[in-house]
């Protein structure tokens, strides 16, 4: 896999949102923190469009994109914000210029199309905080500081009684469950074997966490793993009829005719401690009754 070059003072880094709408007050404590990081900021030039709900129509979400893709003078993309609407514009993208020039890609939830687009070309992303969320937690977002500029981090955390304990090494793949299952059958779709797939989310009714896990199952992404991580499930929400599991539960329950590690509890996801972790590099991960660890 390709990784992208590191990031030094004064380098420009581009904001862009291909998904859900943002004001630019929204923005502000957000672009001072990257300018006090060195960082030259630029904004698309639909950046504070509005489409409904949408950062502008898609044709104006996938213009934004594409320049700060094919300028050479902008060394890192972050969303600005998450929500919905990548999907929509992904096939529209030549990604030409990018693949010659790769750049760090930042973001999480909806950008989970990208990372997952982007990894089938060869090309490290950044799973990681974004400008709508810098202000919630001052370690995620220095994570994500240290990652940028060439920092490495290794994560330990508490067990979750429901790990799979043992140990794995492969590249990290993945993002949001739900994108994960929405890119199935798609240019997008990922391949997992031999790989340690990481999965989160957020406001989802329990059945469908199900639903997505026995899709993941039935389309073999599960069998052939090297490890599975589980962040934040956040919010999750059951019928008046409860469903009778847990999320993690669920999950367990998908994987447990295979053999591989498995690791819940990791910090990353729609929590306020949103980890950065780097996808499409290699990764060990531990799991043991005392605690769990990711390292590089």
């Amino acid at each position: 896999m390709i990784q992208p070059p590191y990031l030094k003072k004064g380098d420009k880094i581009a904001i862009i949102a291909s998904a859900r709408k943002i004001s630019k007050e929204e923005l502000e404590p957000a672009v001072a923190m990257l300018k006090n990081w060195g960082l030259e900021v630029v904004f698309g030039k639909n950046l504070f469009n509005a489409d409904h709900q949408f950062s502008g129509t898609d044709a104006e979400r996938a213009a934004d994109l594409q320049e700060m893709l094919d300028d050479t003078s902008v060394k890192a993309i972050i969303s600005a914000r998450g929500g919905y609407g990548t999907v929509r514009i992904i096939d529209a993208i030549d990604f030409t210029k990018f693949k010659q020039h790769p750049k760090w890609v930042i973001g999480y939830s909806d950008i989970t199309v990208l990372h997952s687009h982007i990894h089938n070309m060869g090309i490290q992303t950044l799973h990681a905080t974004m400008p709508i969320n810098f202000t919630k937690h001052e370690e995620a977002t220095e994570t994500l500081r240290k990652f940028l500029f060439g920092e490495t981090i290794n994560y330990t955390f508490e067990s979750h009684s429901l790990n799979r304990t043992g140990n794995a090494e492969g590249i990290l793949v993945g993002g949001n469950l739900s994108l994960i299952y929405a890119l199935c059958g798609s240019a997008s779709d990922i391949d997992t074997s031999n790989k340690i797939l990481f999965i989160e989310d957020l406001d989802e009714y329990l059945y469908h966490v199900d639903r997505m896990m026995i899709n993941l199952k039935r389309s073999g992404k599960l069998s052939k793993l090297a490890g599975l991580l589980v962040g934040g499930m956040s919010d999750m929400k059951d019928n008046t009829i409860p469903f009778g599991k847990t999320a993690e539960e669920i999950i367990l329950d998908a994987v447990k005719e295979y053999r591989y590690p498995v690791c819940f509890n990791f910090p990353c996801g729609h929590i306020d401690e949103n980890l950065a972790v780097v996808l499409g590099k290699k990764m060990k991960l531990s799991v043991t009754d005392e605690n769990s660890s990711l390292t590089y």
